[in-house]
């Protein structure tokens, strides 16, 4: 069993999430004219557009799905969007902040409001550290409260995130991949931020636990009013908990829009190719 709650395999739609009540006329997150070169790696006197002049909004409490094939972008763009990897020109508003020229506490407070969660929540928990560490340590790191305040505020994260009472002592490598995604989830929302990059969260799990977790982080973000900048190679599970789309290739995004209307009336032909790879019982929310 991956948590405490029963086994859900039936992922609900977007819709269901999105009748929370929270104000969305408010931009979390702005992107305009981003770009991101690497060096040519066949040639190091010329640069690899792997973000190409990306211009995105997102609004609170709102999920946009970024989809496309390996190497079309997406990675680097959501690493981005979060200051973690430096970008040739553009513009990155968190809240309104810009993430490039804010400086000191002021910068350590952005950091705050923006986090992520990773593909492989093996490699990104500390294997040494108790899962309650690990949930905490966000806290620690920002000097918020003490360590029975963070411990408490862990245990309670935990717990909603729907792991067993008995896994703030555990570590890593004594969960299953579900159970340390969810452990991912719950550091994610330690800081409470406002938005959370969710970098092909469930791309390493099967089908009835990829199930679970998109309940989850629907859920999630229907209580906390929370906005994703969701990552995937996979449009169907896209489907299931994004209201917007956007489609990237080769750095640049060719088609956005509703989840909806992108889904049955696809206006670029790599959208198209895209959707023709998938199982349409697959794009049909439950």
């Amino acid at each position: 069993m991956e948590g405490m709650n029963a086994n859900p395999t039936t992922v609900r739609s977007p819709a269901a999430a999105a009748a929370d009540g929270h104000d969305r006329t408010s931009h979390v997150l702005q992107v305009r004219g981003l770009t991101v070169v690497f060096p040519d790696r066949n040639d190091r006197s010329r640069v690899h557009h792997a973000v190409d002049d990306i211009s995105l909004d997102l609004d609170r409490g709102e999920a946009l799905g970024i989809v496309g094939e390996s190497g079309s972008g997406k990675t680097t763009l959501g690493r981005a969007v979060l200051g973690l990897i430096s970008i040739a020109s553009g513009s990155i508003l968190i809240e309104g902040k810009d993430v490039r020229t804010t400086r000191g506490s002021a910068l350590r407070s952005l950091r705050r409001k923006a986090q992520i969660i990773f593909q492989d929540p093996g490699g990104s928990l500390n294997p040494r550290m108790r899962i309650a560490e690990v949930v905490s340590e966000p806290l620690q790191i920002h000097r918020v409260g003490d360590r029975r305040q963070r411990r408490a505020a862990a245990i309670t994260l935990l717990e909603r995130c729907g792991m067993p009472s008995d896994a703030a002592d555990r570590l890593p490598h004594q969960l299953s991949g579900g159970q340390r995604q969810r452990v991912a989830i719950a550091r994610a929302l330690t800081l409470e931020p406002a938005l959370i990059v969710c970098d092909e969260p469930t791309s390493a799990l099967d089908v009835s636990v990829q199930a679970q977790i998109l309940n989850l982080l629907s859920d999630l973000r229907a209580e906390r009013g929370l906005s994703y900048l969701f990552i995937s190679h996979d449009i169907a599970v896209v489907s299931h908990l994004c209201n917007r789309i956007a489609v990237m290739r080769a750095g640049a995004i060719v088609e956005t829009g509703a989840t909806e209307s992108v889904l049955s009336a696809p206006s670029h032909e790599y959208t198209r190719q895209l959707l023709s790879a998938v199982p349409s019982r697959d794009l049909a929310p439950s």
